[in-house]
Formats: structure tokens, sequence, C-alpha cells
């Protein structure tokens, strides 16, 4: 899963210690998923002996073990860091993970498991990007259900760094942007273009693009506009960082077909045809976290504009 280091202009916990987190998020989630197989296969393996109805099983399982199947993700044996430390007091962390009763794991196949585990992490992945201990931004609820954020986050590798409608304040303007995805080895700049299924987008070097779908011909933006003011910016604001990283743009359209034979080189364009290519060549992508990406996002999230409030259970500690 790609992680989610900035959301719209929500506080994020990757901006406190970008250093940090990237590496321990892609650690924690192999060890957490591997102690939620466990109990996945020990639970099915209860389901097939017993005799009784096999949610009894599930029931009877000590409570840290049932609430806690995700709570290795902010503790170790050693001490931890003091961000970390903070988190493991965090008490809406283990809310944010906890498996419910009704989504006992045994009543799952394997791959059922393996989506649940994928759904809960994702979920997760909202929040750390709309919170912090002590702060919290506004979190619009329909990215929970977010189609386009989903397949960013649960089809690509864990080393990809997605910032996911960010907003940038550059020169005294603030600037919304599409999606910056920062691999190992380079920046993605990506616009979606994915309205009805199979519907034909022609490009032309105006400012207006043609849909066709049926018998219905309607005139939209170029979906190049944004893509270039979203690489125009990224590049800007790398440069004035000395990060010497390549910068790749592309509009995705994973349900239609993008036609423009006339079509600017510098931009991919990666419609329903090249779709699964495309896809494939960036879950092979094998590398570890690298410096240089981890300087780039960091480049980034410095120039983003945050907006939260302190969360309000601190406000009503402190007014004790």
């Amino acid at each position: 899963m790609a992680q989610l280091i900035k959301l719209q202009n929500y506080i994020s916990r990757y901006e406190h210690d970008l250093f940090h987190y990237p590496a321990r998020y892609v650690r924690l989630k192999k060890q957490e998923w591997e102690k939620f197989h466990a109990n996945w296969a020990h639970q099915k393996m209860n389901a097939s002996t017993a005799p009784a109805n096999p949610e009894d099983d599930w029931m009877v399982e000590p409570e840290k073990e049932r609430n806690g199947l995700f709570r290795s993700l902010f503790s170790k044996k050693e001490r931890p860091e003091p961000e970390m430390e903070e988190e493991v007091q965090d008490p809406g962390v283990e809310a944010m993970l906890s498996i419910k009763e009704t989504e006992s794991p045994f009543l799952y196949t394997e791959e059922d498991a393996k989506k649940l585990f994928v759904e809960k992490m994702y979920h997760f992945q909202v929040k750390w990007a709309s919170s912090t201990l002590l702060h919290q931004s506004p979190l619009d609820h329909k990215y929970f259900v977010d189609e386009r954020l989903k397949f960013l986050l649960k089809r690509l590798p864990d080393t990809f760094l997605v910032l996911y409608e960010p907003v940038f304040r550059f020169q005294k303007a603030v600037v919304e942007l599409d999606v910056v995805m920062i691999t190992p080895v380079e920046v993605w700049c990506l616009t979606f273009l994915e309205e009805q299924d199979n519907a034909v987008f022609a490009g032309a070097p105006e400012r207006f693009w043609t849909k066709r779908y049926g018998d219905q011909k309607i005139r939209l933006l170029s979906p190049i506009v944004p893509l270039s003011r979203t690489e125009t910016l990224v590049k800007k604001l790398l440069r004035h960082e000395q990060i010497d990283i390549p910068v790749r743009k592309a509009i995705l359209s994973r349900n239609g077909y993008i036609d423009y034979p006339g079509a600017p080189a510098d931009i991919e364009y990666i419609d329903k045809r090249a779709f699964d290519t495309w896809l494939q060549y960036m879950r092979n992508m094998s590398s570890p976290l690298k410096t240089i990406q981890l300087k780039a996002a960091k480049a980034l999230l410095d120039h983003a504009d945050t907006i939260s409030i302190r969360r309000p259970e601190w406000e009503e500690e402190e007014s004790e």
C-alpha cells in the first residue's frame, strides 16, 4: 500500500517527521499483517474443528487479542521515540484500527481476510493524514470512499509516497493540485480523466478537449491545464531545494480512451489500453525508500498549506 503523506490541506503526521514515518510504516505494516494472518489462520482452524457456533471462539478470545490486532503499529520492545511514545498514549488509535466482533477473520477466506486488512489500513492512513496527537483537521468523509485515492493507496507499493489534492502556498498564492506521487526513483504528476466507461476523449492543443460517449459530444477543460500547473510548481519547489530527481507527468483514464494524434511528447497518456502495463511497471518497482525521495517529499511538505484545530479532548483536559 502506498503511503498517504498529505491529503488536501489537512494536518499530517508525516509533516512532523518525514524521515521517520515512511520506513516505520513499511516495517510495522508487514509485522501487523503477519499477526493478522496468524490470527485468521488460528480462528479458521478452530472454526473447522469446533462443533459449536464458530462465533463463540471469537467471542471468548482475550480482550487484548481481539481489540489489539493493530496495536503494534505504535509499540516496540525498546523505548519508543518521542513521537511514537505519544502515539501509544493516543486513545483514538486503537479504536481507529480495531477489528469489530462482527468482522471476525475466520468468517473469511484468506483472500477476503487480506482485503479486510487492506481496507482497515486504508482507513487508518486517512486518519493518519488528517490528525496528530494534539491536532486534527475537519475531515471530509468522502475520502473514506474516494475510489481514486483507494486505487493509489491499495494498488501501489509501500515505498510510494502520495500527496492527494494537496494545497500549496507559493509566492503568496494558494494553489490546489491534483496528485503528486513520489517513488524511490522519480516523481509523478497525475491527473485523472475518468467519467463514463468507454468514453473517448479527443485531445487538442487548445484549452478544451472533446468527450464522445454514445451519441453525446461534450467539451471539457483540457486535463493538460491542471497537469502542467502541478508539474510547474513541483519542479520549482524541488529546484529551490536543489533536489535532482526526474519529474514525469501523466493523464490516467482507467475506463476510457484517449485519442490525441498530435499529443505533446512530454506527457504520458495512459488509457484503458495501456493502463495494465503501466500499473504492472509501477508495482514491479522493488526499490526501497531512498534519501533523495524523502528529501523531495520534505521539500513539498514544507510548502504545503495546513489547517487544523486543537483536538477537543486536549482542550477539555487543559480547562479542568
